[in-house]
């Protein structure tokens, strides 16, 4: 099969980053792409972390109905793209009403080529993060998930893949991976944001990390470059294999990043290596 990971340098302007992703999803599918997944924060990227709230939409897993198109347009871009493109789609995140009406939940969901929601992962994981000179807090704005998500893609080599979903700083917690693994998952998903500071430290060893322990493959989406507000982002989007091998990736800048994971060659190396057998604990 098949996927895209699509980097993109999301401004505050809504309008601006829908059109810019919807131009790197039409690249994807031209390509020949059957699965192409968004990064964090795809929608926006504000001057300021409130700026989710003015964005917010309630979840509908059919947006395409004629009275929810103007409460959910971006949810309703996204089905509308995938239906349009044949393209299986993960919404990198987009801000998700809560019940508490200061936070939204930082939602990826899952698209299938009939503009159906399919899966809704809201984030578990919420990153704080200062040295003195940066200071990140999720908690101020977002509300955590409490539950992992798994879905099935039936692709076009006949091997239904079952994908394990996950954002940015949940990439420093193994056991929601492990987990994955558990339920059989052999597609691991990280749309993120991660700053350059972090970024450089710790992503591609993180990333290759979830893909070597879980013989699953990985695909990162991420944001990349200077931000309007002044925020840098790593970027370094990324396809991993199964044995912990990168397949392709971009450094910085909007783009796709396409490459083919093959389902016979992941099951020869866990056959080869079966490490997820061998779990004692």
């Amino acid at each position: 099969m098949k996927v895209a990971a699509i980097q993109m340098v999301s401004t505050a302007e809504l309008s601006v980053n829908l059109a810019q992703a919807g131009e790197l999803l039409a690249q994807a599918a031209a390509q020949g792409a059957e699965l192409a997944v968004l990064p964090e924060y795809f929608c926006m990227i504000g001057q300021s972390d409130a700026d989710k709230l003015r964005i917010q939409e309630s979840y509908s897993s059919s947006p395409l109905q004629v009275d929810t198109q103007a409460a959910r347009p971006i949810q309703t871009f996204l089905a509308d793209t995938a239906r349009r493109l044949g393209l299986w789609i993960v919404a990198g995140t987009l801000p998700i009403s809560s019940a508490n009406p200061q936070r939204v939940f930082n939602s990826s969901l899952a698209y299938n080529p009939q503009g159906t929601c399919v899966a809704r992962y809201d984030k578990i994981h919420l990153f704080r993060f200062d040295n003195g000179t940066e200071r990140y807090d999720e908690s101020r704005v977002l509300d955590r998930g409490s539950a992992p998500e798994v879905f099935a893609l039936p692709s076009k080599d006949g091997h239904t893949w079952k994908l394990g979903m996950s954002v940015c700083y949940d990439l420093r917690f193994p056991e929601l991976y492990r987990g994955y693994a558990t339920q059989g998952a052999d597609l691991l998903l990280v749309p993120a944001a991660f700053t350059h500071t972090t970024g450089q430290a710790h992503w591609e060893i993180l990333l290759r990390a979830r893909a070597i322990e879980n013989l699953s493959f990985v695909v990162a989406a991420a944001q990349g470059g200077l931000h309007p507000n002044g925020r840098q982002t790593w970027g370094q989007s990324i396809v991993i294999d199964a044995w912990g091998q990168v397949l392709a990736s971009q450094a910085q800048g909007s783009g796709v990043v396409i490459a083919d994971i093959d389902a016979a060659a992941m099951a020869k190396q866990r056959v080869q290596l079966p490490a997820l057998q061998h779990r004692l604990l």
